[in-house]
């Protein structure tokens, strides 16, 4: 008997229905010869540092780097239960092979392989690569399983990543944490992005506007354009001697031309599109394609590829016509498949694509969203296979007074792709304009303009950024490029938003993304190796390499690891720190942990860096007991001299009142509180785990 091990219980049910696993246990399924689980996404993953060593509860720079020489896990929270049901069905006697069905990814490949290393399972595994969840594609998925050994290097891709991430945040973060006196999450892919929004607002606030000048001419139906002038008071005298002149038409000049229709989408390309024109963030747009493929409407979103494999040309004109159905339009009258066909093009997956079975599908169910995704991804196809836009452009140079001006217009020959697009916009010139004609000038206008500042990032101009970072600085035939993956970039921006370093910010349709004073402040204190898009770009061509063979994952993550070890053993403070990042509270006293400042709020006394999680809480046991207060002055003085005198402390036992001193004591983990009395020591303690 073979198990299937999907990533999501949706994805194992649509698996076991067309297997014909039918009969429903808890937490798989099973019958025909197939047991069907799932791992529920990430089952287990590295421990936190403090699973190394105790100390690590408490952040302190000498402790730094931390740099595991055996990588340890941990079983996720709500996550213990299913790992057990996994780990009896991997172990069980009559499991002959399993079949690694999770999402055909990276992500996918280290889910998998680490429940099936921690449940110690040695039995063959066999894969199944798919990229539609249409019952014809899974089952010719399962005849069609390949040895498991095949995608070891995708594996170890995904392993050197989630390192690298570990490193970098857990020592990164630590480190400006404590030196800064608050949470500064700093990661491999983030830092570089929010640093790409800092220096577009800092782009922004520097830029000078200059105004410019243009002289314009009405010639009967013609409208003329003269060059840029940069004073005010030359275009007004030009102006002046065009007035009751004639303009003489020095060329006319007519091409045609022809515009490509686009290619398919990718996730990111998608990503871009829906925020362009409905507003969408990036993590919306993945939500709505991956809901769409699990509902087998869509192929898999999670593919960096524009193209379509050789094989896939025959299959095209059919998918053209569901699209067509789909969008309630006609299909184009010649269906260019070979055009979006190129294997070499292609790499774990290819472009996004409408089923065959979606136009038969039930779309009520579909949130607005959803739909509005799904047909971006139909019209999108019916472009890439139409054929090109093409139109003739005409250029007409005239002279008035000794200077320049022009006209240009546009006629549509073949509107091609863009039947399935937008308006083509034409400008018409009048006809019969010829080389030598001379007109009259009928009206002159002075038009002024301002130079623009760069645009603020919107979340669709983001990923366009994040997707060319260091592009440049790559060799021309590298396979990843630019800052992440297609399946990382929506996540890396919810982080970098969540965390407080970025927000978004409305401005009548458009939503920007604009950095925070904490964001702007992080970057000016970050070192360029962790804010350079082009050192993070070519990590991620490195994890290629790691995934193709020909880099061994040890040296990649040496390569971090060496990195982080220079990081923390080297940096400076920059100075002036204390006005990048003021304190917003009133401070009670310093953390006896991280050395942060700490803060009062309406509970306790709180450690402004949310990840130290120390805390003096008001209504503490060990205080209330005692029918004493943990007030602002008492938690002030614990703080800052470790203890404080108490009168009239009750005593529980006796009924009776007495006076001592309470001592602070913190272990990193765990704070607890020892009394002293004047005349002889009592350990009347208690303990506080925060």
């Amino acid at each position: 008997m073979d198990i299937v091990i999907a990533e999501k219980p949706a994805i194992g049910r649509i698996f076991a229905s067309v297997l014909g696993a039918s009969e429903k246990k808890n937490g798989y399924l099973e019958g025909n010869g197939w047991i069907v689980s799932w791992c529920l996404g990430h089952l287990a993953d590295f421990i936190d540092a403090e699973g190394y060593d105790p100390k690590y509860a408490k952040w302190r720079r000498e402790d730094l780097p931390i740099l595991p020489e055996e990588w340890k896990y941990v079983v996720l929270k709500n996550r213990g239960a299913q790992f057990a049901v996994l780990r009896k069905l991997l172990l069980r006697d009559d499991v002959d092979e399993v079949v690694n069905a999770c999402d055909c990814a990276w992500e996918g490949e280290r889910i998998f392989r680490t429940a099936y290393r921690l449940a110690d399972c040695r039995k063959p595994v066999r894969r199944l690569w798919i990229s539609s969840m249409e019952e014809n594609a899974i089952r010719e998925g399962f005849r069609n399983l390949k040895p498991g050994a095949d995608y070891d290097g995708l594996y170890e891709a995904a392993l050197c990543r989630a390192k690298a991430d570990w490193l970098v945040g857990i020592n990164a973060t630590r480190l400006f944490s404590v030196l800064y006196g608050r949470t500064l999450n700093v990661g491999r892919v983030a830092s570089p992005t929010l640093a790409l929004v800092v220096r577009r607002e800092a782009e922004i606030a520097a830029f000078q506007s200059v105004p410019f000048y243009h002289v314009e001419l009405s010639c009967g139906e013609l409208t003329l354009e003269g060059e840029k002038i940069d004073a005010k008071e030359d275009a007004a005298s030009l102006a002046a001697a065009c007035r009751g002149g004639e303009a003489v038409v020095r060329s006319v000049e007519r091409k045609e031309k022809a515009e490509k229709p686009p290619a398919l989408f990718d996730l990111t390309a998608l990503q871009r599109e829906a925020n362009r024109l409905f507003g969408y963030t990036a993590q919306q747009t993945l939500n709505c394609a991956q809901s769409l493929y699990e509902k087998q409407i869509c192929t898999y979103p999670r593919t960096d590829s524009r193209f379509l494999t050789d094989d896939m040309e025959s299959g095209v004109p059919a998918l053209a016509t569901a699209a067509a159905m789909l969008c309630e339009a006609e299909p184009p009258v010649e269906i260019l498949s070979k055009q979006v066909c190129d294997s070499r093009k292609v790499s774990d997956h290819h472009a996004i694509l409408p089923t065959k079975n979606a136009a038969g599908k039930n779309l009520s169910s579909l949130t607005p969203e959803e739909r509005r995704v799904l047909l971006l991804v139909c019209r999108r196809l019916l472009q890439a296979v139409s054929g090109p836009y093409r139109y003739a452009e005409t250029v007409v140079e005239a002279e008035c007074s000794g200077h320049r001006f022009s006209a240009k217009g546009r006629e549509t020959l073949d509107k091609g792709w863009k039947i399935y697009a937008e308006d083509v916009g034409e400008t018409l010139l009048p006809e019969g304009l010829a080389e030598g004609q001379r007109m009259p000038v009928d009206m002159v206008k002075v038009k002024e303009g301002q130079t623009s500042p760069p645009k603020h990032y919107t979340e669709g101009t983001l990923l366009a950024a994040m997707e060319a970072a260091g592009a440049k600085d790559m060799p021309e035939d590298a396979d990843r490029k630019g800052l992440g993956t297609p399946a990382t970039r929506a996540g890396i921006l919810e982080k970098l938003v969540s965390s407080g370093f970025i927000e978004r910010r409305k401005s009548q349709k458009i939503t920007h993304l604009i950095p925070t004073p904490v964001g702007s402040a992080l970057v000016a204190v970050l070192p360029e190796t962790l804010q350079s898009p082009m050192l993070t770009a070519e990590w991620e061509r490195r994890l290629k390499e790691v995934e193709r063979g020909e880099l061994a994952p040890d040296s990649f993550t040496d390569g971090i690891a060496a990195l982080v070890r220079e990081l923390t053993e080297t940096y400076q403070t920059v100075p002036g720190a204390e006005t990048l990042f003021p304190s917003e509270k009133k401070s009670v006293g310093k953390c006896p942990r991280c050395g942060a400042d700490v803060n009062e709020s309406k509970r306790g006394f709180f450690c402004e860096n949310r990840a130290c999680r120390f805390a003096l809480w008001k209504e503490n046991r060990f205080f209330t007991a005692k029918r004493k207060a943990l007030t602002k002055s008492v938690a002030a003085a614990l703080l800052k001299n470790g203890r404080v005198k108490l009168a009239n402390c009750y005593s529980e036992k006796t009924g009776k009142t007495y006076d001592a001193t309470v001592f602070l004591e913190d272990d990193g983990t765990k704070t607890n509180f020892r009394l002293e009395f004047e005349n002889r020591r009592a350990h009347t303690g208690g303990t506080t785990s925060t």
